[in-house]
């Protein structure tokens, strides 16, 4: 990890310098995603099938997987396995019910209505990642939500292994869930198949959940026609530390999120050099029995910073133009800090709250903002699975009231059928 003194001076010119990766050119990805997304648009699930075969060394016999897959998935699985599941379920499903919005009308004293029609969204599909780690937590994280909404219509897909078949803790997670439609693409092409549709796969009208590179591409290409739920970058965790902080527990949470993949960002901002140094002593220490030490090297080595400040004041101030995924406030009294933070997906206080305690079973969700997105989004929600419609009401006195106003409005921007509309009600 790399030391970088900061100081209120120079912040974001150094933090613009060393954070900015929406630059990359993704020319040649985007040429292969749209490659991909015509094929399947055209070909259907005879292009599914190619490029299952293609990407994944597996060739399918059904896309779909059955019931009696599912059934032999929740068998052989640990039962403690199973239950720890269940909870994380239960906490996420508590959590998420808390943010359920309502349908509302209110009538004025003229009898005018005016109100707001909340209604969810009719299908879904959801993204589970596969590759170099399997996420049965993505998908309660994703489902969840929309099943409070009260979707409809739920499609998960994610890519098989070489044989086929889909991880059995996806399975047990989605039939926890009671979700059964369950297809075996990944990658792009799955994007495609959920966007346009094939003979197997029923059309979406919103795609949710992370991927590669490839996923988030093709993600972007289809929005649109459907809604998505965020372009993912990749995972990132900073952390404020002051001096009475672990470096124990600091190096520990950085490289929680070190293992996610070679271009997952750790960060520790804070103004103790002592700790900064026995961070690092301890991160390096930690990484030599992980089983994912060659990522976490890698990932540390090149987007890992301890970012050295003059003060806390001004450590709060650098994490807010960071504006983190996850956020980690290790410092004493943390909470009375809360209000000074603007902009982060999840917020962690204290120092027995590490970030993966939010991964799996605190409730709140962990699909979040990355890429200093945090600025202007949220983690997903309830509210990403809903529609608001405006409802609107006149009687004729109220409208008599009005007209004249609303045509002389009209006119002024030279809309005169607008105006024309209110004249003829006379």
């Amino acid at each position: 990890m790399k030391i970088i003194e900061i100081s209120k001076d120079n912040a974001k010119k150094r933090l613009d310098q060393l954070m900015r990766r929406s630059d990359d050119d993704f020319s040649e990805i985007d040429q292969s995603v749209s490659e991909i997304l015509r094929n399947v648009k055209v070909k259907k699930d005879k292009a599914l099938i190619e490029y299952t075969q293609q990407f994944d060394s597996a060739t399918l016999q059904n896309i779909k997987v059955s019931q009696s897959e599912i059934d032999e998935a929740v068998l052989g699985m640990d039962e403690s396995l199973i239950e720890i599941m269940k909870e994380a379920a239960t906490n996420i499903r508590d959590y998420h019910q808390l943010q359920k919005e309502k349908s509302w009308i209110e009538t004025k004293a003229n009898g005018i209505l005016l109100g707001q029609l909340v209604t969810p969204i009719q299908r879904i599909g959801v993204y589970v990642p596969g590759g170099k780690a399997v996420y049965p937590s993505t998908l309660l994280m994703n489902v969840i939500p929309a099943q409070i909404a009260q979707v409809e219509s739920i499609a998960i897909v994610t890519p098989p292994d070489k044989d086929g078949k889909i991880d059995p803790r996806i399975l047990v997670a989605a039939s926890i869930l009671g979700v059964n439609e369950i297809y075996k693409v990944g990658g792009a092409q799955a994007i495609a198949a959920l966007a346009y549709g094939t003979e197997s796969i029923q059309a979406v009208n919103k795609i949710v959940g992370p991927g590669n590179i490839y996923v988030a591409r093709a993600k972007r290409a289809v929005f649109g026609l459907v809604d998505i739920d965020m372009i993912a970058g990749p995972s990132e965790i900073c952390i404020v530390a002051d001096e009475y902080a672990n470096p124990i527990y600091v190096a520990a949470d950085l490289l929680s999120q070190a293992e996610h993949d070679e271009m997952a960002s750790a960060m520790l901002v804070t103004h103790s050099r002592q700790l900064a140094l026995a961070v690092i002593r301890e991160a390096e220490k930690q990484a030599e029995n992980s089983v994912r030490k060659e990522i976490i090297d890698e990932s540390l080595t090149n987007y890992g910073y301890i970012f050295l400040t003059e003060d806390l004041d001004s450590s709060i101030e650098i994490t807010n133009e960071l504006a983190p995924e996850h956020l980690e406030l290790m410092i004493r009294d943390a909470i009375t800090y809360l209000p000074r933070i603007k902009n982060a997906g999840a917020i962690f206080l204290g120092e027995y709250t590490p970030e993966p305690i939010g991964d799996y079973f605190a409730g709140p969700n962990h699909t979040l903002p990355t890429s200093g997105s945090a600025k202007f989004s949220s983690a997903l929600g309830v509210y990403d699975f809903v529609k608001k419609s405006s409802i609107i009401y006149y009687p004729k006195s109220a409208l008599d009231e009005v007209r004249e106003k609303v045509i002389k409005f009209a006119v002024s921007e030279g809309l005169d059928a607008h105006a024309n509309a209110l004249r003829v009600r006379k």
